[in-house]
């Protein structure tokens, strides 16, 4: 299961944030893909719709549904990143091709004796963690291999 749009608003509300129109654009564009999705491609998405909107809008909107929670963040080195609707029960992971940007979600990441190993030797108190492996996908792969 992943936010729906309507989930997501409602999770704003309960934050203190209104449902702008700007924003709700930006909600439906990230629920309306599969892929991750980077700013522009988001605020590509959205002045389709929206053509007065600002890129600066999309970023601060950006921001907040990430700053909640709401949607999943991905780095793909550098300053690059993308974003996805997240989804609430499952912990998941990402692979990124440092190539084509592709992404895929992985979930099933065995740390527990990595943390409890870094919370012995650092004290220091782990409330969760982001796990990426950085390479290239198989299409990639292929056109590097002739």
């Amino acid at each position: 299961m992943i936010y729906t749009e309507k989930r997501t608003e409602q999770e704003l509300r309960k934050n203190g944030f209104k449902i702008t129109p700007q924003r709700r654009a930006v909600i439906d564009a990230i629920a309306g893909s599969h892929e991750h999705l980077t700013p522009a491609a988001i605020y590509n998405r959205v002045r389709r719709e929206h053509p007065s909107i600002g890129l600066v809008t999309v970023y601060r909107t950006i921001e907040v549904l990430a700053g909640l929670g709401l949607i999943c963040e991905t780095h793909a080195g550098g300053s690059c990143r993308s974003y996805l609707m997240r989804r609430p029960s499952e912990h998941h992971h990402h692979l990124i091709c440092s190539d084509c940007g592709k992404v895929v979600d992985f979930t099933n990441c065995d740390l527990d004796d990595l943390e409890s190993r870094l919370v012995k030797e650092t004290r220091f108190k782990i409330n969760g963690h982001l796990l990426e492996f950085l390479g290239q996908c198989l299409e990639c792969s292929k056109i590097k291999g002739r």
